[in-house]
């Protein structure tokens, strides 16, 4: 099949969507089907070679955010627009993300879910033209359902299936003001009509997309992401002293407050002798604020903790060889969590929330416990358990290192996807 990938860029921080895309890209290809992938908004940022080659990236943030508030800039000359397309100007304006007010992120929002009519109708027509000096799609394959305001242009252009992936992105709309948040949700309804096959990426998020959506279930195929789990290997021998682990983005809606207050639970409880807590993961400009607060709040335990911000592939892999347990207490409806496969694929036991998909994927693979969400005391006491019964904790860890392997391989996903886009094509 010829599969044109559509993936959003962050330009400046680790993303699993991303790293989900772009393995599955890699996958696809290996068994030989020819995979355009084309970044969109910002530069991807992986922390695997990129499977986006030369592609130049569509919808540049730059641009989408200035034909948003100003009307001249809705009918720019070409070279303007490369101009604007700068991975590098790109990512320096991924930095000043932050600026951005939650009402501009509304307005925004709204107009891409527009697609052809809204105000970057020509950054969609740019698209569509650079879409047609390459090889004629067979599928199109959308990251997220965000993406769906193009839908409608692409069908038009190409006569082709659209497969969409949903992976979190109902988190980003619900946090919008009204009446943007109604709006956004009722034209992600109108355009997801549009679309043939949807990929969820746990069934707690496809069921709860497809009941907000109104879906039927025949459109909606649970995939669940996959890893290069070979290139995780298991620490020979644990830690000692033992160490707490945190690896997603360092922001409050992944917990990690909730975390170092329940490490701090445990410094003061003081039944595991010399406890450590690691943290590592991306960090944007944005963040510098939030982690700065928790620094202070841990300095007086700071021989005891370490922040490791923005690791690379090999130090992550070695990271993850250096913890005990880890735990990413996310406090929204987390629809997946890579950070979940990557710590089973190293042997480490996960201690996280009795929510989201958490327990869903935690049956699937016995790979550690679950506590109360948003209780720092609840967390402690489940993290607690693991630190002192060792024999207990290396049990999740093989349970969840076998599930990995048998279940969240990057062959395992490609397979399955494979499956979706060939119902999607002969139904077409």
């Amino acid at each position: 099949m010829r599969i044109v990938q559509l993936t959003p860029g962050t330009g400046n921080f680790y993303c699993g969507s991303c790293l989900r895309d772009n393995a599955l890209v890699r996958g696809l290809r290996a068994k030989g089907h020819e995979v355009l992938m084309v970044p969109l908004y910002l530069p991807l940022v992986i922390d695997e070679p990129a499977e986006n080659e030369d592609a130049p990236i569509f919808l540049s943030g730059i641009s989408v955010f200035l034909e948003q508030k100003i009307p001249a800039f809705r009918h720019t000359p070409d070279w303007l627009n490369r101009a604007l397309s700068s991975p590098a100007l790109l990512r320096l304006a991924a930095n000043l993300a932050g600026m951005t007010t939650a009402r501009e992120l509304g307005e925004a929002a709204v107009s891409m879910l527009q697609g052809e009519q809204s105000r970057q109708a020509q950054e969609v027509e740019r698209l569509v033209t650079w879409l047609r000096s390459q090889p004629a799609p067979e599928v199109f394959c959308l990251s997220n359902s965000l993406l769906s305001g193009l839908t409608h242009r692409l069908k038009e252009e190409f006569h082709v299936p659209i497969v969409c992936t949903m992976q979190g992105e109902d988190s980003f709309l619900d946090a919008l003001p009204e009446p943007y948040r109604k709006q956004s949700w009722d034209l992600l309804a109108r355009r997801c009509a549009e679309i043939d096959q949807f990929i969820a990426v746990s069934q707690y998020f496809g069921d709860s997309m497809r009941s907000r959506l109104g879906l039927p279930a025949e459109r909606v195929t649970v995939v669940y992401p996959g890893i290069a789990v070979e290139d995780f290997a298991q620490a020979v021998a644990p830690p000692n002293p033992p160490v707490i682990a945190y690896l997603a983005r360092m922001h409050p809606a992944k917990g990690l407050d909730t975390l170092v207050e329940a490490f701090l639970k445990l410094k003061e409880w003081n039944r595991v002798p010399g406890l450590r807590l690691r943290i590592a993961g991306a960090m944007a400009g944005a963040d510098n604020r939030f982690v700065d607060s928790l620094k202070k709040r841990l300095s007086r335990l700071s021989p005891d903790v370490e922040f490791l911000p923005n690791l690379d592939r090999h130090a992550k892999l070695e990271f993850l060889r250096t913890i005990t347990v880890l735990s990413v207490p996310a406090n929204y409806g987390e629809a997946f969590g890579l950070y979940l496969l990557e710590a089973w694929a190293s042997g480490v036991p996960v201690v996280q929330p009795r929510h989201a998909a958490f327990p869903e994927l935690l049956a699937q693979t016995g790979g550690g416990i679950l506590c109360e969400p948003d209780s720092p005391n609840a967390l402690a006491e489940a993290l607690q358990q693991l630190l002192l019964d060792p024999a207990r904790a290396r049990q999740y860890g093989e349970a969840g290192r076998k599930a990995a392997r048998q279940h969240f391989t990057i062959e395992t996903m490609t397979d399955k996807t494979e499956a979706v886009l060939r119902k999607a094509t002969h139904a077409a």
